[in-house]
């Protein structure tokens, strides 16, 4: 399968402060490709690496099927990034930023900018500073997917957006994907991975640590108990031996018990955290 990006043992470190350890990452073409972590666990590095934004000390990245480092040029010329702040000059007004942003690239991209605006509500005629943080964040989808890029990189673009607009920002996406672009989406908004994304990786503390379909990541055999005994509730979950479970139950003095699945977002701590499995927590 032919990969939009091709990371080969990238390593970028700080000094004292954790950067990415010796990372392996494929993200197929035409799909939209989650990639989860905690704060601080490597995203935003990760991706500016894959920009060549930052320069790192070991590794290769083929990002359509260029070097990042030596056709950089011509990488980001197909590439549409959008950082999770958006920052423009405040006193110019939001249409200038948008032809700003298309002249850059020496494009006319005035036809496609006018769609996304008048999906996304985009009033053009305001001044940056005088936008919410929502509105700012309108702004700087319109910069990044104008000029129809083969390879959208997404770093949490949902945050500030109400429900309405985040339904249509993803509407966009899908469009974009039935034409054949790929989708670099950084999120912490788990449901619209789960929803969304074909495949994830998962990132903690510089490393990868599980690259899967998302229907895989979300499967798994932690479970949520709730046990009422003598008058008290007491919650834990168990990622054990189900059989042993219900032998530790049968010593225990109870009225009731409550076995469940974990919710998406439980579910995705049990990676952000230390991982380690067994027994009742």
């Amino acid at each position: 399968m032919i990969s939009a990006i091709e990371i080969s043992g990238l390593t970028k470190s700080y000094g004292r402060r954790r950067g990415v350890k010796d990372i392996f990452l494929k993200v197929p073409k035409g799909e939209i490709f989650g990639f989860l972590g905690p704060n601080g666990a490597g995203k935003s590095t990760t991706i500016r690496s894959i920009l060549g934004l930052l320069h790192f000390e070991q590794g290769e990245i083929k990002v359509l099927g260029m070097d990042s480092v030596k056709q950089q040029k011509e990488i980001l010329s197909r590439v549409g990034y959008m950082p999770s702040e958006a920052m423009f000059y405040p006193s110019m007004k939001v249409r200038d930023v948008i032809r700003f942003a298309a002249d850059v690239r020496r494009c006319d991209c005035q036809e496609e900018a006018g769609k996304i605006c008048e999906l996304l509500e985009v009033d053009t005629g305001k001044k940056i500073e005088e936008l919410s943080l929502g509105n700012r964040k309108k702004v700087s989808i319109v910069c990044a997917m104008q000029h129809k890029p083969e390879l959208l990189i997404l770093d949490e673009p949902t945050s500030g957006l109400d429900p309405l607009m985040q339904e249509a920002f993803f509407h966009l996406i899908m469009d974009y994907k039935g034409q054949g672009t790929t989708c670099f989406l950084s999120s912490h908004v788990l449901s619209e991975v789960k929803r969304y994304c074909q495949n994830a990786a998962i990132i903690r503390e510089g490393e990868i640590i599980r690259v899967d379909t998302v229907d895989n990541l979300s499967k798994s055999n932690l479970r949520k108990i709730r046990i009422w005994e003598k008058g008290r509730e007491r919650n834990f979950s168990y990622t054990g031996n189900m059989k042993e479970l219900i032998r530790q139950l049968n010593e225990t003095e109870f009225s009731d018990v409550l076995i469940e699945e974990p919710g998406l977002d439980e579910l995705f701590m049990h990676y952000y955290s230390d991982g380690k499995e067994g027994g009742a927590k």
